[in-house]
């Protein structure tokens, strides 16, 4: 498809079958009912190593290059993370770590979901904004959403079953295509 858009996924929990993963492999569907948009998960976050700057170097540990490279041929970023004592998970601001001696999320049209519970998830969303704005992304703020997800919202197949919930994640889709 010639004006097709590759949003790759990224979840910023190891935990599987969390919410987020959720959220996120509910997007993949519904990325597939729209035209001229893909998606690629990635699922390299358990396998990268800890940052450190002197490894920041040609050659880079073989995931931290598969990462750059997912991220290279993407043309748009979609995150969905829990939020930790206040802030985004160790291991993915592990992950955005390593982004930033790259140039792969520079202008990168960017967004995301919070799926917390109301009155939750604010620490990870500001640290999000702040940690991407070192790595030169494109915050798409219409496709920033909170779509909070009770546990019961999620079918036995691991995917969103609430329609208003996909209708949301297919909106942000869409922005961020457009991005």
């Amino acid at each position: 498809m010639p004006n097709e858009r590759h949003i790759l996924l990224l979840p910023g929990s190891l935990r599987a079958g969390s919410s987020n993963e959720s959220v996120l492999r509910t997007a993949a569907v519904v990325a597939a009912a729209l035209p001229g948009v893909r998606t690629t998960y990635y699922a390299g976050l358990a396998g990268l190593p800890h940052f450190n700057p002197d490894h920041d170097t040609d050659p880079l540990p073989e995931p931290v290059g598969a990462l750059r490279a997912v991220i290279g041929a993407a043309d748009a970023l979609l995150v969905c993370t829990p939020e930790y004592a206040g802030t985004l998970p160790g291991s993915f601001k592990n992950l955005l770590d390593w982004t930033v001696g790259g140039v792969e999320i520079s202008d990168k049209p960017t967004g995301w979901i919070n799926c917390a519970a109301p009155g939750r998830g604010r620490g990870a969303e500001a640290a999000l904004r702040t940690v991407l704005g070192y790595t030169g992304a494109a915050v798409v703020d219409e496709a920033c959403a909170r779509i909070p997800l009770e546990r019961s919202a999620v079918g036995p197949d691991g995917l969103v079953a609430d329609p208003s919930a996909r209708e949301r994640i297919g909106s942000v889709l869409t922005r961020l295509a457009a991005g």
